[in-house]
């Protein structure tokens, strides 16, 4: 990683070596090129000094989060979301450390701010080794908690808008316990990413405490007021599910990824991939299901396509291929669902 006290030349000599380097796919060397270009653009633009500054500052914080996720890329692993305020007194803290606890039994890391509250609770349950930190550093907060403080899963970061990109990035699934402004914030960011398939389809689970509800009279006042101005549509409310319970929450979590992998655009074509292929006969059904969101009805099975191989892209999975034609993920969780059932 470059510092501030690399000279001119050494900088220079470093990115001739990445360029030349055989070990960097050429989309990944075209990538580079194009952020070079970007930043020339910057310069030789009408960006004023803080705008350089924050798009320097942007690279350098994602740059020391990418390094410090590395290790990690392969785990499955949950961000937990909610109050910086939560005493350990009170029952949501114990439930969420129980989840977290039963998260990771299961291989799952967490994923959390770092902070007070839920977060460290989140922690507490998961364990030091299976805890990673992303802090925001604000004026009256004093750093890490106890737990996750001074480890090398730990990165504190300035922006909050880089934050919530490596909190996304990195995360197989959300848990949303109750918060202020900052969880809310966090929580209807998730629904709107995956609502405009801006980011790929994971589970989000809101969690609270037998007793006293939380999400479900918010979600109660807000789902019919959005539904009946048109505001969102009705499958739009799959895309999350409210629990009070643990063990549902970590079932849901779970459960997702039972024979459900992942997804990937290649082209214009949706690729589903899978732990296990989909029996012939039960593949026939599927497709007869769900050829609605399909352009076409077409749904195929298919091997890896050239591109992913040359990314080398979970090559030896099942897969299954469809243009995808709604505009969202909410109405591809029916199929990630009866992916699932085999």
């Amino acid at each position: 990683m470059a510092s501030t006290g690399d000279s001119r030349d050494k900088i220079l000599e470093r990115l001739e070596s990445v360029l030349s380097s055989s070990t960097r796919s050429k989309s990944d060397i075209r990538f580079l090129l194009q952020m070079l270009s970007t930043t020339a653009d910057l310069v030789e633009g009408n960006s004023s000094s803080l705008d350089i500054k924050i798009a320097s500052s942007a690279i350098n914080e994602m740059s020391r989060a990418f390094e410090m996720f590395a290790p990690y890329r392969d785990t499955r692993k949950v961000s937990i979301f909610g109050s910086a305020r939560t005493t350990a007194d009170n029952p949501i803290y114990n439930v969420t450390a129980q989840t977290a606890a039963a998260l990771a039994e299961q291989g799952y890391m967490v994923v959390t701010g770092a902070g007070p509250g839920i977060m460290e609770a989140g922690m507490v349950g998961a364990g030091r080794a299976n805890s990673i930190g992303v802090s925001i550093r604000l004026p009256f907060e004093t750093g890490a908690n106890s737990v996750i403080a001074g480890d090398e899963k730990y990165v504190s970061m300035r922006y909050f808008f880089t934050r919530k990109l490596m909190l996304v990035k990195e995360s197989h699934a959300f848990l949303c316990l109750p918060g202020g402004f900052g969880t809310l914030d966090e929580t209807f960011e998730l629904l709107t990413l995956a609502q405009t398939a801006k980011s790929v389809p994971v589970p989000i689970v809101f969690l609270e405490v037998p007793g006293a509800p939380f999400w479900t009279p918010l979600m109660n006042s807000i789902e019919p007021l959005l539904i009946d101005h048109g505001l969102i549509s009705p499958s739009d409310t799959s895309l999350y599910t409210i629990t009070s319970s643990v063990s549902e929450a970590v079932s849901v979590i779970t459960g997702f990824y039972r024979n459900y992998h992942s997804i990937r655009f290649v082209d214009d074509e949706l690729v589903i991939r899978m732990n296990r292929p989909i029996p012939e006969q039960a593949f026939k059904a599927v497709q007869e299901e769900f050829a609605w969101i399909a352009e076409g009805g077409v749904i195929r099975q298919m091997q890896a396509t050239s591109q992913e191989i040359q990314d080398n892209d979970v090559v030896s999975m099942a897969r299954i291929g469809l243009h995808y034609t709604p505009k969202g993920f909410a109405d591809l969780r029916g199929l990630i669902d009866a992916i699932n059932v085999f």
